[in-house]
C-alpha cells in the first residue's frame, strides 16, 4: 500500500467502522484514491436495495435507491421535473404518456426501454406494500416501440406525475433472480461495489449515467449503531458526512472548527394518532381535549429545540398542499370543561403505545404527553413496545393512541392525506366523508393549483376533527465535514451525492 493520508488513515483504521465492512471496501493503495472516498452515514441501517418491496418507503431504502436508480420524474425545489422521462401528457383522464429518454443505459450496459418502466410499474402495483397504493388505479401499461409508454387506468389519477417520481425503473429481464438486490442495476448515479444489508453499502460512479457525473471516486454508507459512534467518526475524519443528528445531540458540534451543522426543515413529522373507532375517541370533543391538555409547543421546544418546529397542519410546511391552521391552545381548564360535556368529567384510563426508533426523543416525548395528559385527570398506559409488535397492533386496530414518526416521500400531500385518511383506508378508525371527497378529487385532477386549494381544505378538515395529535415537524441536520464541498442538504433525507468533491 502506498502513503496513506491522515484522512485516509483514519477512515480505514477507526474504530467507529466495523471490521467486516471495510473489509468490503475498495479503499485503493493511493492516496489520492483514500482522498477522493466519500464516506457518508445515514442514522438507519440499509437493510434492502428493493424498492418495490416490503421497505420500500423506508427512509434507508430510498435513499439507497435515489443514488443506485432513477425515476421517470424527480421532485426538486422548482417542483416535478423530467429524468427518464423527457416529456409526459394526458392523452384523455384515463390515459397517460410518457415519452423516455433515449440515451440511457443500465449499469450493466443494456439499454434502459419502455419495456423495463412497465414491468416496473407492475411489479410495484402488485406488490402489496405501501407504493402499491399509489398504482391501485393502474388497469395496463402498453410500450410503442422503445420509448413510449403509455398508462391506463380506472379513473382519473391527477397524482400521476408526483407519483412517477417514486417509481424506481428496474431491468425487465432480471427483476426474477434470487439474487439481484445483493448486488443491483440501475440506471442511477452510481453503481453498487459490495452490499451487506444492516451493515454498508459500497458505491463507485456510473460512467454512463445520462446526466451530471459523480465527482467522487466511491461512495462509502456504514451503518454505525451508536449515536455517540456516529458523532465521533465525523469529529476524527472517519465519516465526511452524517444524518439526521438527533436534537439532543447538535450541542456536541457547538464550537467545532472541522463540522458545519446544515440544518433544513424535512418531510418527517411526529403525529399522535387517536383509535377513532373505539371509546372515548370516536367523540371529538374528548380528542380536542386531548390537545387542550398538553402544552405541545412547550414540549416541542424544551424537548427538541432547534431539531424541530411546532407543527401547524396535519402535514409538514415542506409538502405539497400545506395549509396553515390556527393553534390549538394549550387550556387545562377548556380540556376539563370538553371532557365533562363528552361525560367524561372525572377523566378516564386509556394507552399509548409506541416503538423507541421510530425517532428521536420518542419515549420522551411519549412521557412528557402523557404526563400533562395525567393533569386534567387522564390515566395514560405507557406501552413500548418493539416494531414488530407495534406494526401488527397497529395494522390490527389494537390500540388506544399510538405515536410514530412519518415520512411524506413524495413531498405531496396525496402521499399522507389521500393514504391514510380516506375512509377506506381503515387506519386509524376515523371516518368524515367530506374528506373522502376531497381527497378523492384532489387525486383525480391534474391541475395544481386546484389540487393545492382541495389539500389546504381536507387540512382543516383533519386538523378541525383532531382525528390525531400533530406535535413536531422535524428538521433534518446533517453533519458536514470542513473538506467537503459541494453539499447540498435535502429535506427528504436523500441527498444527491454527485457534485460533492473533497479536499483536504
Amino acid at each position: 500500500m502506498g502513503t496513506v493520508s491522515r484522512r485516509g488513515f483514519l477512515r480505514i483504521s477507526g474504530a467507529g467502522l466495523a471490521m467486516a465492512y471495510l473489509s468490503g471496501c475498495d479503499l485503493g493503495g493511493s492516496s489520492s484514491a483514500a482522498a477522493e472516498a466519500l464516506g457518508a452515514a445515514f442514522a438507519q441501517p440499509i437493510n434492502d436495495l428493493d424498492p418495490h418491496g416490503p421497505s420500500s418507503v423506508d427512509e434507508s431504502t430510498l435513499l439507497a435507491c435515489r443514488l443506485i436508480y432513477d425515476t421517470p420524474t424527480r421532485r426538486t425545489d422548482a417542483g416535478i421535473e423530467p429524468s427518464l422521462a423527457k416529456s409526459w401528457r394526458q392523452l384523455d383522464e384515463l390515459t397517460w404518456e410518457l415519452s423516455l429518454r433515449e440515451d440511457v443505459e443500465f449499469h450493466d450496459g443494456s439499454k434502459l426501454a419502455a419495456r423495463d418502466l412497465r414491468a416496473s410499474l407492475l411489479r410495484v402495483r402488485d406488490a402489496d406494500t405501501a407504493q402499491s397504493a399509489l398504482w391501485t388505479t393502474v388497469e395496463d401499461v402498453t410500450v410503442d416501440g422503445e420509448h413510449t409508454v403509455r398508462i391506463s387506468t380506472t379513473e382519473p389519477l391527477g397524482t400521476m406525475p408526483v407519483n412517477l417520481s417514486l417509481l424506481f425503473v428496474l431491468p425487465a429481464d432480471q427483476l426474477d433472480s434470487p439474487d439481484f438486490f445483493r448486488q443491483p442495476v440501475g440506471s442511477g448515479p452510481f453503481r453498487v461495489t459490495s452490499f451487506t444489508p444492516a451493515l454498508g453499502l459500497n458505491l463507485e460512479p456510473a460512467k454512463t449515467y445520462w446526466g451530471e457525473l459523480a465527482k467522487v471516486n466511491q461512495v462509502n454508507l456504514p451503518y454505525i449503531p451508536e449515536t455517540s459512534s456516529q458523532i465521533t467518526s465525523l469529529r476524527t475524519g472517519e465519516l465526511d458526512l452524517l444524518w439526521p443528528i438527533p436534537p439532543d445531540q447538535l450541542a456536541a458540534f457547538d464550537g467545532a472548527d472541522n463540522v458545519e451543522v446544515h440544518t433544513v426543515p424535512s418531510y418527517v413529522y411526529y403525529f399522535t394518532w387517536f383509535n377513532c373507532a373505539r371509546k372515548p375517541f370516536t367523540d371529538p370533543r374528548v380528542r380536542r381535549a386531548m390537545w387542550h391538555a398538553a402544552d405541545v409547543a412547550g414540549i416541542v421546544r424544551n424537548l427538541f429545540g432547534k431539531g424541530a418546529e411546532v407543527m401547524t397542519a396535519p402535514i409538514p410546511k415542506t409538502v405539497f398542499g400545506y395549509a396553515e391552521q390556527p393553534a390549538y391552545q394549550h387550556d387545562p381548564e377548556l380540556a376539563k370543561r370538553e371532557l365533562a360535556s363528552a361525560g367524561y368529567p372525572n377523566g378516564f384510563r386509556t394507552s399509548l403505545m409506541w416503538f423507541d426508533t421510530t425517532g428521536p426523543l420518542a419515549r420522551q416525548l411519549a412521557e412528557a404527553l402523557i404526563s400533562e395528559w395525567a393533569k386534567v385527570g387522564i390515566t395514560v398506559e405507557p406501552q413500548s413496545l418493539e416494531k414488530a409488535d407495534w406494526l401488527d397492533r397497529l395494522n390490527a386496530l389494537d390500540w388506544d393512541m399510538e405515536l410514530q414518526t412519518n415520512t411524506v416521500t413524495t413531498g405531496d400531500a396525496d402521499f399522507t392525506l389521500g393514504r391514510l385518511y380516506h375512509s377506506e383506508a381503515e387506519r386509524l378508525g376515523y371516518r368524515n366523508e367530506r374528506l373522502d371527497q376531497l381527497l378523492r378529487t384532489a387525486s383525480r385532477v391534474s391541475d395544481q393549483d386546484q389540487r393545492e386549494r382541495l389539500y389546504a381544505q381536507a387540512c382543516g378538515l383533519v386538523w378541525d376533527d383532531a382525528a390525531g395529535i400533530f406535535p413536531a415537524a422535524l428538521n433534518s441536520s446533517y453533519g458536514v465535514r470542513s473538506g467537503v464541498h459541494g453539499f447540498v442538504p435535502a429535506p427528504s433525507n436523500q441527498p444527491d451525492l454527485r457534485p460533492v468533491t473533497l479536499s483536504g
